[in-house]
């Protein structure tokens, strides 16, 4: 294995990406568990990162292919608008909609299952945009996946995160919906770019950067709305998560 002090940087550079430009992904995997009780969300995100950890390195090594399976992303892209469509305009009349709904069973699965599989669904879908990056920075196999899989591992760490904040201010759950639909106009835009239909392109770090401000603009806001304070429930199932992770 031809291993060189270059491919070290690349690899930092690759766990920079993963993290920053996985901000999306990691956003939509916090709301698909958020139906749970807490004591399973936890155990359901890790079902999800070695879902991450298997599509990533399936992705790596079909890379040349993937350009002939583009038609993921108009997959995804329907899904995410589909759960945001859900979220403004699916809820019963007079029904809170910045609850969250409990997850329920899909498919014979229970609820738990069904949420899993929806989270490797996703899964399958950033997969393939995430790699197409990785492979444009470097041809070595081995690089792309260290680099991939250290992401994945900066990714559940945000995630973890992103799940105490949104428990914590309900009224982020609207602009996580707002950003969830926004993501699923870019991978339609990218598909559609990318078969030949239309000439534009969306800049990955001018998506970032909006997803950065939706979400700080709803977290002033969420904080002037005032935070929800832990019950003795939600108490205890923070410590069973402390011990179980």
């Amino acid at each position: 294995m031809d291993v060189q002090a270059a491919d070290f940087l690349t690899i930092a550079l690759l766990v920079i990406l993963e993290g920053l430009l996985s901000a999306d992904n990691a956003l939509v995997l916090a709301i698909l568990v958020l139906g749970l009780p807490k004591h399973e969300q936890r155990k359901a995100l890790r079902y999800g990162i070695l879902g991450a950890f298997f599509f990533r390195i399936l992705a790596i090594l079909l890379a040349v292919h993937l350009i002939q399976v583009a038609f993921v992303k108009l997959i995804g892209a329907a899904y995410l608008m589909w759960l945001a469509y859900s979220h403004f305009f699916g809820r019963a009349k007079g029904e809170d909609r910045r609850a969250i709904k409990p997850a329920a069973g899909w498919l014979a699965l229970s609820p738990f299952w069904a949420t899993v599989v929806k989270v490797e669904l996703t899964d399958i879908v950033f997969a393939v945009d995430s790699i197409l990056v990785a492979v444009a920075m470097s041809p070595k196999t081995w690089v792309i996946i260290t680099g991939g899989v250290l992401g994945i591992i900066a990714m559940r760490l945000v995630i973890g995160q992103l799940l105490r904040v949104v428990r914590r201010y309900p009224a982020l759950v609207d602009a996580a919906f707002i950003i969830i639909a926004w993501v699923a106009f870019k991978l339609l835009v990218e598909f559609l770019n990318g078969e030949g239909y239309i000439e534009f392109h969306i800049n990955k770090w001018i998506s970032f950067g909006l997803i950065v401000v939706i979400f700080t603009i709803a977290y002033f806001y969420a904080r002037t709305q005032g935070a929800v304070e832990e019950s003795d429930d939600d108490a205890a199932s923070a410590l069973l998560e402390k011990k179980s992770g």
